[in-house]
Formats: C-alpha cells, sequence, structure tokens
C-alpha cells in the first residue's frame, strides 16, 4: 500500500487478460519475491517495475494473506505480504511489466481514501477496504493483521464484477 504526501493510495485498474474473470478492478502493486529478496525489496522492486516510483519509503508489512485464485489463465496458490510505503507522489508508469501484466494493467491512480471508500471499487486485495481507513489514518498494527479472504468474501467480489 503505497501513499502519497497528500495521504492517497496508489490503485492500478486491472482485468483479466483471459477473460475468464469478468469485469475490472483496481488493485495495490506488488508481486512475488525473486530468490534471495527479502518483502521490503520485492516490495520495492515492485513499485519500480509496476509503477514508476523509484525512491519510496518501505515501511513494516501489515497485513498477510494467503490467496488461490486464476489469473491469465494460471493457477496461483500463494502467500502475500503488503507493507505500507509512502513516496513523494511522483509515478512515471511501468518500468517492467512482464507480458501478462502490461495485457492485464490499465489506468494508474492516486486516490483519496475517502473516495476509495465511498466508492468501493472491487480490489485486490479483496478485503483492502475493510482495513484501509485505519492503515490511512497512520494506524500501523505491531503485527501483521491477516486479511486471509473467507470464501463468502471471494464470492462477492466475483459477483460484482459480473454484469447485470
Amino acid at each position: 500500500m503505497v501513499f502519497d504526501p497528500s495521504d492517497r493510495v496508489l490503485l492500478i485498474e486491472g482485468r483479466d487478460p483471459a477473460g475468464r474473470v469478468p469485469g475490472r478492478w483496481w488493485e495495490i502493486p506488488g508481486g512475488g519475491i525473486d530468490p534471495g529478496e527479502d518483502s521490503i525489496d520485492a516490495a520495492r522492486r515492485e513499485l519500480w517495475e509496476e509503477a514508476g516510483i523509484r525512491d519510496a519509503e518501505v515501511g513494516p508489512c501489515v497485513w498477510t494473506q494467503r490467496v488461490e485464485y486464476t489469473f491469465g489463465g494460471f493457477h496461483f496458490d500463494q502467500d502475500e505480504f503488503i507493507h505500507v510505503a509512502r513516496c513523494d507522489g511522483t509515478s512515471s508508469g511501468p518500468a517492467g511489466l512482464e507480458h501478462l501484466e502490461a495485457l492485464a494493467f490499465g489506468e494508474q491512480r492516486w486516490w483519496a481514501v475517502e473516495d476509495v471508500l465511498d466508492h468501493g471499487p472491487r480490489t485486490i486485495p479483496y478485503r483492502m477496504l475493510e482495513f484501509l481507513a485505519d492503515l490511512a489514518g497512520g494506524v500501523v498494527p505491531d503485527q501483521p493483521i491477516d486479511i486471509t479472504p473467507a470464501e463468502h468474501h471471494v464470492e462477492l467480489w466475483r459477483r460484482a464484477g459480473r454484469p447485470d
């Protein structure tokens, strides 16, 4: 979760390029951890690759989750470590997307937290909206909060992306 000096959060519009997951969503920058890399270094690298943010101050891991999903025709089962980060708000856009990411990502937008909460878009992490206000308000947990979605969270997320 990366915030700028105005406490806006950066979200990237996403879609499934294989078309198996209907609709669009807004997600935080992030990705896999390379061999020999810790989660802080991975967060810095992913901020550069996905958002063009070079000089973020990456703080502690605030949320963890275990998720299983299909994206782009590939099945993923992963443990995720979500850090809070701050930057000056300069984002030059993607600097090193993998092919699948390039097909999946759309607009990048700095959102006022109030706008995210009022608008209530579909997000990844699925449960981001439940915990965003505290984090944006500077409440950093002593230990990471497990935000692993239950099946009902996943089903609500899927239904939100289906056309009426």
